[in-house]
């Protein structure tokens, strides 16, 4: 069985290295059962135990040995590289913020660690990164340049790219999208880079392929809704995107919504986007695209311990441990992780438009479909907490 190292900044009940890494030591929760694991996880990394850490306890449990440098967890405290893989889980944690608002996660830091060992090793293994490649775009570039020149099979990014969707929308490659946006709530960095992830797993299907983006902008309060007044959103991808989520306030937006934001991007090709942070609004999250002048759009549903978008997340990045290939592109993720970092400096610098020619990325989309739900909703294992004596 596979060796995966995982390395961590911190371990607490539903933090993301709870609901990832719990599903490779007990099974991952889907709608066909529970589905066993076939990798093994042999160390951990912790950057951070704090008061409410479990990461210790799990490690005793399932009896993984907890090293003090990544590249112990790594070489399993030998002078070389002893795993066959490295979950790599930068998300939660106390560390600093910056002016723009952006949590300054070490995932580079301990991503340039990772690479050493693989330097000095003479070898390179999959690594799967967690949500962002990182807060800013040098280190984002960095790390996926680097990948390429170890030859490191890579993915990364979030769950919601893996989750339910209601209904089952999904682009065939080469499909015409002229216009779409998505919508979400929560914290403009944090929750931002899901929205923008959301929205480009299904825009990244289109004709020709993606080819980067050309500018963003920020706006925020009153300037989201005179936006769409002047015609640079449209009010039928919006309302298609809301109509299909399950958790949202009646009433018109503009009044029940705190603080909107929205996120406006021009890509290469000259498709238009739009991406809504909606909180008091929505609790969930949606997407809606024009396509030869018809509109359709679906729900992107998160559910709750078990958290079994993250079973999906998971079982695409053992997949990747098993192959040595990547399943999506990494592409996707450093893509998003730069128009996070532009669309915040947009912000930052008093929502002007930025222009952001560093943002060429070309990539193709996948061809065989990832691992995903075979149902619109959560069945059967899927609905079984992993935590029942505790609430999130």
């Amino acid at each position: 069985m596979k060796k995966i190292a995982a390395i961590i900044t911190t371990y607490y009940p539903f933090s993301h290295a709870d609901v990832i890494i719990g599903k490779f030591l007990k099974g991952f929760p889907t709608d066909d059962g529970l589905v066993e694991p076939q990798v093994e996880i042999v160390s951990f990394y912790l950057d951070q135990v704090g008061p409410r850490d479990v990461g210790l306890d799990v490690a005793k449990e399932h009896d993984i040995p907890v090293y003090e440098s990544i590249v112990q967890a790594l070489t399993l405290n030998t002078n070389d590289l002893a795993v066959d893989g490295v979950l790599l889980i930068g998300e939660h944690g106390d560390y600093a913020w910056n002016e723009k608002e952006q949590h300054l996660y070490p995932r580079r830091f301990f991503f340039e660690q990772i690479c050493g060992v693989f330097a000095t090793s003479g070898r390179s293994v999959p690594v799967f990164s967690d949500k962002h490649l990182a807060w800013n775009w040098d280190s984002a570039k960095w790390m996926y340049d680097r990948a390429r020149e170890l030859q490191i099979p890579f993915m990364a990014g979030s769950s919601l790219p893996v989750t339910y969707r209601n209904p089952g929308l999904e682009y065939d490659l080469e499909t015409p999208v002229t216009e779409a946006v998505s919508l979400a709530y929560g914290g403009l960095d944090s929750y931002g880079f899901h929205a923008l992830e959301t929205l480009q797993c299904m825009v990244e299907r289109r004709k020709g392929g993606e080819s980067g983006i050309r500018s963003v902008q920020c706006l925020e309060g009153d300037a989201v809704w005179e936006a769409g007044q002047q015609g640079r959103w449209s009010q039928d991808l919006f309302g298609a995107a809301a109509h299909h989520i399950e958790s949202r306030e009646d009433g018109d937006p503009r009044q029940v919504c705190e603080s909107p934001a929205v996120y406006l991007m021009e890509y290469a090709d000259g498709l238009q986007t739009a991406t809504f942070m909606l909180r008091g609004y929505l609790s969930g999250w949606g997407y809606a695209g024009r396509v030869d002048g018809e509109v359709t759009g679906t729900e992107f549903y998160l559910h709750g311990d078990p958290h079994p978008h993250f079973s999906y997340l998971s079982l695409n990045a053992q997949q990747m441990f098993l192959t040595g290939n990547a399943v999506y592109p990494v592409e996707r993720t450093l893509l998003v992780s730069g128009a996070l970092e532009a669309l915040l400096d947009s912000r930052h610098r008093g929502h002007v438009s930025v222009d952001t020619p560093h943002l060429d990325v070309a990539y193709s989309s996948y061809e065989k479909p990832p691992v995903w739900p075979t149902q619109l909703r959560p069945q059967d294992a899927a609905l079984v907490p992993f935590r029942p004596e505790m609430k999130k």
